[in-house]
């Protein structure tokens, strides 16, 4: 039987960001044995993903920074875009490749951080810790004893929510044959695209120079397309809206991210925890993530050098689920027009101070200040009949 401290499972930024903020010692501090558990190449490990997030200054995992922007750009359906200057902030892409690249690097010499390749089969808790069972390869049976457990694998289901949305989206990394992309700005919604019936659609562009980009077609709404659908929707942005002509693809994602109400639990045991988007680092109105998760591993790694408890902290406060809550029932119910509501925000908002709210790291005021720019009346209904919503599972 296997023996750590720690039980981190899942490699996924979660994971590897909670290993990489425990590795080595610490002067003053303790020094827990964490054994990551990766899972084997095929279906349980995921595929090449984009993670974007903004931050002043320099951050902890630069080295992997494949672009970064001081200017956003929103484009009405119709009309001149809104163009913003983010400083002192920058908005930071990191492909998760980079990023692996980076964290293996630093984790092969540290002394305290061990790497196992398994698929987990289920968590026991035990007296004083935990069980993994795991299968190793050839099928192989093997027990990982720890003291905590921290969980990042995708969720099976989701919680009982009043409102959920998916925020779906397809992208390619294209090379155009001229200069067609603007590498200092990056396109955050161009809400030129074919709106749904119901939710909202836009595009989504990352230039990393004048000829490359990552070009998106996303949606905000119940269910997710077809293959075909996601192609066909592509195609007429790259050519019909943005007229890009000829162009090469080198890669493509796609990803579905779950927009909800839903409180998800971050303990689901005496020492077993969930960590990123499985607990709850996602925000709800936005679907990003790696900002709050690396809000979580950061407390979770403070508390186990200093011999606390390290029960994960909810990544987003109340007072911004709260709001979450009222804008997802908001645009579930169509009662806002999404891209009036978006373009109307990055237009009165300063833009650092609106990315500070979506990241939830505004006071009461500011968020007041925000929030008088949303349309009041479709607001305060949703806001009003939240209370006696039935929660559903997905």
């Amino acid at each position: 039987m296997l023996k750590a401290d720690v039980a981190v499972i899942g490699a996924g930024a979660a994971g590897l960001s909670l290993a990489h903020r425990l590795s080595g010692e610490v002067p003053g501090a303790l020094t827990p044995s964490v054994v990551l558990v990766d899972a084997p190449p095929g279906p349980l490990r995921p595929g090449p993903r984009t993670w974007c997030f903004w931050e002043s200054g320099r951050g902890r995992f630069d080295a992997a920074v494949r672009s970064q922007w001081h200017r956003l750009r929103v484009r009405p359906p119709s009309g001149p875009a809104v163009d913003a200057d983010i400083t002192p902030l920058r908005y930071k892409m990191i492909r998760s490749d980079d990023f692996e690249s980076l964290v293996s690097r630093d984790l092969r010499d540290s002394p305290n951080v061990r790497r196992l390749e398994a698929a987990v089969d289920a968590v026991e808790e035990v007296p004083a810790g935990a069980h993994v069972l795991m299968t190793a390869a050839g099928g192989r049976s093997r027990t990982l004893a720890a003291r905590w457990v921290f969980d990042s694998r995708p969720l099976g289901s989701l919680p009982a929510a009043r409102t959920t949305l998916l925020q779906h989206f397809h992208g390619w990394f294209v090379r155009t044959a001229r200069p067609a992309f603007d590498p200092g700005t990056a396109e955050l919604m161009d809400f030129r695209t074919p709106q749904p019936a119901s939710g909202l659609s836009f595009g989504y562009i990352l230039p990393t120079g004048p000829h490359e980009a990552l070009v998106e077609y996303t949606e905000f709404s119940p269910h997710v397309l077809t293959a075909d659908g996601y192609e066909t929707a592509l195609r007429h942005y790259t050519a019909d809206v943005l007229h890009l002509g000829d162009v090469e693809i080198l890669a493509t994602e796609t990803g579905v991210i779950p927009m909800t109400d839903a409180p998800v639990p971050r303990r689901v045991g005496s020492s077993v925890f969930r960590i990123g988007a499985a607990g709850g680092a996602t925000r709800p109105s936005t679907g990003y993530t790696f900002a709050g998760l690396q809000r979580q591993t950061r407390a979770v790694a403070a508390a186990l050098r200093q011999g606390r408890r390290p029960v994960p902290p909810a990544a987003h406060s109340v007072r911004a689920r709260t709001m979450d809550a009222v804008l997802l029932r908001a645009l579930a119910t169509g009662r806002v027009d999404g891209p009036d509501l978006f373009c109307r925000l990055f237009t009165r908002v300063p833009a650092p101070r609106l990315l500070r709210f979506l990241d939830g790291r505004t006071n009461l005021f500011e968020d007041l200040a925000v929030g008088r720019h949303a349309p009041a009346g479709p607001m305060l209904r949703s806001a009003a009949e939240l209370p006696g919503l039935p929660r559903r599972a997905t």
